[in-house]
């Protein structure tokens, strides 16, 4: 599930992303990687949550559209069910999750 609230004041969106129990699969680490951190694995680490979620919120840039996943443990990739679009990827059995923002 994706939150956006759009700042008056800043050039950013308040971006929340969470993951629930059923999309994790008893997950230790989430990581969100995409065109915003140059697909940086180490940079945004999602929170465990007492329900078993992930969460965590991003500031974004307004008026662009970032392209993401999801980095399950290091080595398992998940698209973002409520994405605003998907994007190809050069390898063939993946797409990027994408927000309009």
């Amino acid at each position: 599930m994706i939150t956006k609230k759009f700042l008056k004041t800043k050039d950013v969106c308040k971006v929340t992303f969470k993951l629930p129990k059923e999309a994790v699969q008893n997950a230790k680490s989430i990581s969100i990687v995409g065109d915003f951190n140059n697909w940086n694995p180490d940079q945004h680490f999602m929170i465990g949550r007492k329900d078993g979620s992930f969460s965590t919120t991003l500031n974004l840039p307004k008026n662009e559209n970032v392209q993401f996943r999801y980095l399950i443990d290091g080595s398992r990739w998940k698209n973002e069910d409520y994405a605003d679009s998907y994007a190809p990827t050069p390898y063939w059995d993946a797409q990027n999750s994408v927000l309009h923002l």
